[in-house]
């Protein structure tokens, strides 16, 4: 079977029940298993895909909890919903779209995704063979904006020949800080907006046209490209058909790291690189679709998500990328998790029962581990952590290499192992804190067992950076169908969106304040107003 058809279906929603959770006795089946099953599995418990290892030996583990996991999902109709989400289904049933960003980095794509594709590379074949370009100012928020940091981050770390420089929040000093210094006559200003609607990205986008005309460029449109599902919208605004580039509905904002909103990737540090994380996709859907649920990493990574979370009670999740290059992965992670299981109904509008999406968090590297890991170790509460480190770096101080795994495996024992308060004593003692030894072992106790995954890339290429997002996408899209919610809307956004179209309106005066607000927000906008 194929991850993908050769057009878009028109499919209808895939007809599942989605009765709230506790009411499956599957899932009390797994609630039984999971508290059973060992803190951390004593032999090693290591899957592979697409050329990423995924250590799942800091997770429970048991057969019996490996097979109340399978029953759990049968009972949601995983292999339909997993078909159906592949295949362009309609997979978010609330604004009946597909969820079919899969489409976007198939092997063999449909004829409008192949199109703009060859678009976005010759722009970038046109702009490089003429040198254009030395500043390129980003405007985008959320998914047309994290994904790209990412990518450049990653592989532009080293710096290409072209600046740039990213603006999304509306915060003027953001503004003032993008676009300092540059050479208005050599910028492009690229605005990416699925709905070309964002107030934030068009108000930026107003600022940077004007800053442009400012300068005296002759025709500034032509240094403004857009990228948008909504290409009338873009035309309207006044960019070139010539310079729009598309995605579509079924493409979901913070999945558009796979379409043209990777233009000032390509354009910054290549095209390969942005062919390279669509192999790496690609590669990751595949395994999805193809591997058996025990071997399954997006599938296995859910399941270990679901006990922390819904089993355990596990508040939240800890994103420690053991790479320099990699500290803009926890913020397209924290977003692409809790925008996606920050729900608290099925799709039916029944309460689900259990807790859902958790909060999402970290940083890069060893800083972490001066930042917050005691509260990791010996915490009240703690976090489950994913790992994430290259095997081989690419660099030449190795020994600096060698530190780095080093500090991400010790962190990971200790979580794992603890330490009892015999071994904290017998430790204060060796110490020669004799007097004190039985106040002070207390302090050093470890309660171990804390919920881990190493995640091991070979080295960060594009390939293995777009696996890697991929096997996230696919494991909160599993997340979701456990839980029965739907991982592809976002309507608790836009009703903040609503209210502060309402509230700008009165800050500026040109209406009065409403009634309709509670006490505190009256008075504030009263005070703003001045």
């Amino acid at each position: 079977m194929n991850a993908h058809t050769d057009a878009l279906p028109d499919a209808p929603s895939v007809t599942r029940p989605t009765p709230p959770l506790p009411t499956l006795p599957e899932w009390e089946c797994f609630c039984d298993a999971a508290h059973k099953a060992n803190q951390y599995a004593f032999e090693l418990h290591c899957l592979k895909a697409a050329g990423i290892q995924v250590d799942l030996s800091g997770q429970r583990y048991s057969p019996e909890l490996q097979q109340a996991g399978a029953q759990l999902l049968a009972a949601r109709n995983f292999e339909a919903a997993r078909a159906n989400l592949l295949q362009g289904g309609i997979a978010n049933p609330t604004e009946q779209r597909a969820a079919w960003h899969s489409a976007l980095r198939a092997p063999a794509p449909i004829a409008e995704v192949i199109k703009e594709r060859e678009r976005m590379n010759e722009f970038v074949r046109v702009a490089d063979s003429e040198r254009r370009w030395r500043n390129i100012v980003h405007i985008g928020i959320g998914g047309s904006d994290w994904g790209v940091r990412l990518s450049l981050a990653a592989f532009g770390y080293r710096r290409s020949w072209r600046n740039v420089r990213f603006l999304a929040n509306i915060d003027g000093h953001a503004l003032e800080h993008a676009l300092s210094g540059l050479d208005p006559h050599d910028t492009l200003v690229v605005i990416a907006s699925k709905s070309f609607t964002t107030t934030e990205t068009l108000q930026n986008g107003q600022r940077a046209l004007e800053w442009l005309q400012a300068a005296g460029v002759a025709n500034p449109y032509e240094q403004i490209v857009a990228i948008t599902a909504r290409p009338d919208a873009a035309a309207r605004w006044g960019v070139p058909q010539g310079h729009i580039f598309q995605f579509w509905d079924w493409v979901g904002g913070r999945f558009s790291l796979w379409s043209a909103v990777s233009l000032t990737t390509a354009l910054a540090v290549s095209a390969d690189v942005v062919a390279g994380m669509l192999s790496g996709a690609a590669a990751m859907d595949q395994h999805f679709l193809e591997a058996p649920i025990a071997q399954n990493v997006p599938v296995q990574m859910a399941l270990a998500g679901i006990v922390n979370r819904s089993v355990l009670g596990y508040g939240s999740l800890n994103i420690s990328p053991y790479d320099f290059r990699l500290g803009n992965l926890v913020p397209y992670i924290q977003q692409l998790d809790m925008e996606s299981l920050g729900k608290s109904v099925t799709l039916d509008g029944q309460p689900v029962g259990v807790p859902t999406g958790p909060a999402v968090w970290g940083l890069a590297g060893t800083d972490a581990q001066h930042t917050f890991y005691q509260w990791l170790h010996q915490g009240s509460d703690g976090a489950p952590v994913d790992f994430i480190i290259c095997q081989q770096a690419d660099h030449e101080n190795q020994e600096h290499h060698r530190l780095l795994l080093a500090n991400c495996l010790a962190q990971r024992e200790a979580l794992m192992r603890g330490k009892n308060y015999e071994q904290a004593l017998a430790e204060c003692r060796n110490g020669g804190a004799n007097a004190d030894a039985a106040q002070l072992a207390h302090h050093r106790v470890h309660s171990g067992g804390r919920p881990n995954t190493l995640i091991v890339l070979p080295r960060l290429t594009p390939f293995a950076l777009g696996a890697l997002l991929a096997m996230y996408e696919h494991k909160i899209f599993v997340q979701g169908l456990i839980w029965g919610i739907n991982p592809f809307d976002q309507w608790g956004v836009e009703y903040g969106k609503v209210l502060a179209s309402g509230i700008m309106d009165e800050l500026s005066g040109e209406q009065p304040v409403q009634n309709k607000h509670d006490a505190s927000t009256s008075h504030w906008i009263r005070a703003f107003r001045g």
